[in-house]
């Protein structure tokens, strides 16, 4: 199975080739796609237009200015036909004033009973419905961007983009006005963007900014842009946005905002330390200032989050850590200004990622074992001063049990090369600040470049280090990278070096001591046969030794990954896999795998059927060997959205591992539920049960935002363990925030 299976991976590749010249004509007999290649099309150019009345957004475009701006329409498929025109026509203008972008858009469809919209809330998921958006590069760097995408039902998503794509702060708010309008031609979406919300270069002559729009129908699983491109890019690639001029007299404000809140709630159980059980009451601020056009200071005093969703369970059958992400916005808004590490890079495959490691990782700051330290404050400074992107930070944590009060430190630079390359450096400091242990610190630093040539070709490289109270063996950890993406082809290489006493005290790094190359070379030929949008056939090495150049780790992979025009997912790969292990290590409480070379191979098949469905979900399996045993791993997942206002999902992994030394299963079960009575109300819940630890988790949430970025949210989360029957946190929170814009 496992020949025949990599024969025919091979065979996949090799005929790639001949595949290539018959990918993506359309139906025999008819004429070809406007552009072969999309973004070798010519950028286009339009110009704005001075509203010259009021504009009401009212997702109605009725006032005169709107038939005084140009009508910019033409849009072209990256997806599932890329160069053809659009399905549907798309009508878009552009106006503006002393205080507005405006963005208007008509999205025709010939079938209006047919739209998709899922969701309500804020930041929905935009893959799974029909959309409309814009992205502006308002420096006109071609690199960075302000995203804002609706969908028929009125819900907003907004965000910024940071290294052309490359990352996505999905945290990001900003004040934006949004209405839509379905009728009988279609739909039809009206932004109204503050320039408050913007950073721009206030001046009084005319600027040039990178624009670009969007149009989703979810139905065909249909993808157009104004300014074309391929499916692996998005419409916060602005190295290919088209450009908007005339744009003049636009200033920047003041732009100061303060956002007090004030929270009340109970908390008790067996986990919680002495002292924080009981009724809470807290208040605290945050501040943000525009100093420059170009640079925001942020402040923030009594730092709280306990508005923030819980983590959701994992299960770790490895002997290296876990990663979890942030899901703290505070963290999250302009994470990309700190970036430094691993790089992980839509439609690439790379070999490593920020899960591997990260210089820093916020997560290590103001938690302690997925438990809050209370912050006392601090503060940020980001955006752009001359050549240079910058990130400062600065935040005071409390002691909490045996954990001293500490401060955290970091300074990021970056500055744009060769156009669309960038080079930087960073530093991070943790340093004990409690009595008698303030001579406990940790320090990193590092310098990375990021240079991209011919449109494809990305060359990655860092070198880090670190040094510390603690810290005296190899502590250095460096990176090249070299990654090449086209619309057929896809290859990288990598080599990576971690010291075994490299260890970054506000970073994350899942593996010391080690040495790994990595090569991968992939296909993606558009058979046009049996609704196939791409098939991927890949194959990969990862090698991994110690610092002595002795192997450790070796995978080789052999995938073939389909998508389907629908947009449904179908893979399927064959691993075999090599593992030496000089100490033993403990997979659960039952099973220990002891030292040894061990050789073994795994296959593994996945399904997901595709979003824009009211019903839907997917299933993975893997089986195979498991060191001196087996393993077998299933995954369901399914979701149900009847309308825009409910969804509800749920999932299940099953992991049942035999070894010599013992069997057992861990199992996680997670359900969660949304429901949006408007744009400005939402509830949800979501309940994990996992078998390891025989925990059940809850965690709900009402949310009403009664003002631009102002919230009342009330919260309760609970975790108890059920074979012991004891509660060990619970939390019931009522918390208010106010935006007050001076």
């Amino acid at each position: 199975m496992k020949t025949a299976f990599i024969a025919v991976v091979a065979l996949g590749l090799v005929g790639a080739s001949a595949a290539r010249s018959q990918t993506a004509d359309g139906p025999r007999g008819e004429a070809g796609p406007i552009f072969a290649n999309p973004e070798a099309a010519p950028r286009p150019v339009t110009r704005a237009t001075r509203a010259t009345g009021k504009i009401t957004v009212d997702g109605v475009l009725d006032e005169p200015s709107w038939f005084q701006a140009p009508a910019l329409s033409d849009f072209i498929q990256s997806q599932p036909r890329p160069g053809y025109p659009a399905s549907e026509r798309t009508v878009v203008r552009v106006l503006y004033d002393s205080d507005y972008i405006y963005v208007g858009a008509i999205c025709y469809d010939s079938e209006p009973d047919r739209i998709i919209s899922v969701g309500l809330d804020q930041d929905f998921s935009t893959h799974d419905s029909d959309v409309f958006g814009v992205a502006l590069d308002t420096y006109g760097d071609r690199q960075n961007a302000f995203v804002f995408i609706t969908n028929p039902a009125g819900a907003l998503f907004d965000a910024q983009t940071f290294d052309n794509s490359r990352v996505i702060n999905r945290a990001w708010e900003g004040v934006v006005y949004v209405k839509t309008a379905v009728h009988d031609s279609g739909w039809t979406a009206e932004f109204a963007i503050p320039l408050t919300t913007l950073r721009f270069r206030g001046s009084a002559g005319e600027q040039a900014w990178g624009i670009n729009f969007l149009r989703r129908i979810r139905r065909r699983n249909e993808e157009s842009y104004w300014a074309p491109m391929h499916r692996y890019n998005r419409l916060h690639t602005m190295s290919l946005a088209g450009t908007i001029t005339g744009l003049e007299g636009l200033r920047q404000s003041r732009n100061l905002s303060v956002k007090p809140y004030v929270l009340g709630g109970n908390v008790r159980g067996s986990e919680r330390p002495e002292g924080q059980a009981g009724t809470q009451l807290d208040a605290g601020v945050d501040l943000k200032y525009g100093i420059t056009s170009r640079l925001t200071l942020d402040l923030t005093y009594r730092t709280d989050f306990s508005q923030v969703e819980v983590d959701e369970e994992q299960v770790n059958l490895t002997r290296f850590s876990l990663f979890f992400p942030e899901k703290r916005d505070f963290f999250m808004e302009n994470a990309g200004t700190f970036a430094f590490g691993d790089i992980n890079i839509q439609n690439y495959r790379l070999g490593t990622s920020p899960r591997d490691f990260t210089l820093f990782h916020s997560r290590r700051i103001g938690l302690l074992g997925g438990r809050p330290v209370p912050i006392v404050g601090g503060g940020r400074l980001t955006g752009r001063a001359g050549a240079f992107d910058i990130g400062i930070l600065d935040l005071q944590s409390e002691a909490l049990d045996s954990l001293p009060a500490e401060n955290f430190g970091v300074v990021r630079l970056k500055a744009n090369v060769l156009g669309s390359s960038q080079i930087g450096a960073i530093f991070t400091s943790r340093q004990a600040t409690t009595a008698g242990l303030d001579t406990l610190y940790n320090r990193s630093y590092g310098a990375d470049f990021t240079l991209r040539m011919w449109d494809h070709l990305l060359v990655h490289s860092y070198i880090a280090a670190t040094e510390g109270s603690n810290l005296s063996g190899d502590n250095r950890a460096a990176n090249l990278l070299l990654a090449w993406r086209d619309r057929f082809w896809d290859l990288s290489g990598l080599v990576k070096r971690v010291g075994d006493d490299f260890e970054p005290g506000v970073g994350f790094v899942r593996r010391n001591g080690m040495r790994q190359a990595y090569a991968t070379v992939g296909a993606h030929p558009r058979p046009g046969v049996l609704s196939l949008q791409e098939i991927n056939p890949y194959v990969e090495g990862n090698f991994i030794t110690d610092l002595q150049g002795e192997l450790e780790t070796r995978e080789l992979t052999a995938a073939l990954d389909a998508e389907f025009l629908s947009g449904g997912l179908l893979n399927f790969s064959y691993t075999d896999r090599y593992e030496r292990l000089v100490a033993p290590f403990r997979v659960s409480s039952e099973a220990i795998v002891a030292p040894g070379i061990y050789e073994f191979g795994e296959f593994s098949a996945g399904f997901r059927s595709p979003g824009g469905s009211r019903f839907g979900g997917g299933l993975r399996l893997n089986a195979g060997g498991f060191y001196d045993g087996t393993r077998t791993t299933l995954g369901l997942n399914a979701f149900w959205r009847p309308n825009h206002h409910f969804s509800m999902d749920a999932s299940a992994e099953r992991n049942r591992v035999r070894l010599s030394t013992g069997e057992f299963t861990a199992d996680v079960y997670r359900w969660r539920a949304r429901y949006a009575y408007s744009t400005k109300l939402f509830a949800s819940a979501l309940v994990q049960y996992n078998t390891s630890s025989d925990e059940v988790s809850v965690n709900a949430r009402i949310n009403f935002i009664h003002a631009p970025l102002s919230d009342v949210f009330l919260v309760f989360t609970e975790r108890r363990n059920l074979a012991r029957d004891e509660l060990l946190d619970r939390a019931v929170t009522l918390k208010i925030t106010r935006l007050l814009a001076f």
